[in-house]
């Protein structure tokens, strides 16, 4: 037999925003709320520093916080899934793609409750780049969803500090 909790539940009010929130969810396409060049890595989800420049010198790892939102769950049981995977390009600013790297990392996990609060912190290193001006293209697939969305991030580099 299950304990039967007495906790206090939400109000019908808030039972219903939740409903809503979930009915746009489920019918949004995969986007992002933020996306920025980070000084250091993220911790977690909304634990970053944006870094106040998008200048680093040639030997400095670009580091890339990402909040994806409108990914799909699968539900089994009484667990819900997501995954989504992340490819990039790095370019020239006439838009030759100096390298690139598909499904280079990959965001899954599963839960009893659908995990909204997703960060991605991405790290790249492009030693030895010529001093000049770039483009960051970085694309997110959802596996689930079966959709995509993509952001670009300018950025320059200069000489070694």
């Amino acid at each position: 037999m299950f304990a039967q909790s007495d906790a206090d539940q939400p109000s019908q009010a808030f039972q219903e925003a939740l409903a809503a929130f979930d009915q746009v969810w489920a019918a949004s396409d995969l986007a992002f709320t933020e996306v920025t060049f980070t000084d250091g890595a993220a911790t977690g989800y909304g634990q970053y520093t944006p870094r106040e420049n998008t200048v680093f010198n040639d030997q400095e790892a670009l580091t890339v916080y990402a909040e994806p939102v409108g990914y799909a769950f699968r539900q089994d049981g009484s667990s819900y899934s997501y995954e989504l995977t992340a490819s990039f390009k790095l370019l020239n600013l006439s838009g030759q793609v100096l390298a690139e790297q598909e499904n280079f990392a990959t965001f899954a996990g599963s839960g009893r409750t659908k995990k909204r609060e997703l960060s991605a912190a991405l790290t790249f290193q492009f030693s030895g780049l010529p001093v000049g001006d770039y483009k960051l293209e970085t694309r997110f697939e959802d596996e689930i969803g079966d959709s995509q969305s993509s952001f670009t991030l300018p950025f320059s580099v200069t000489g070694t500090n």
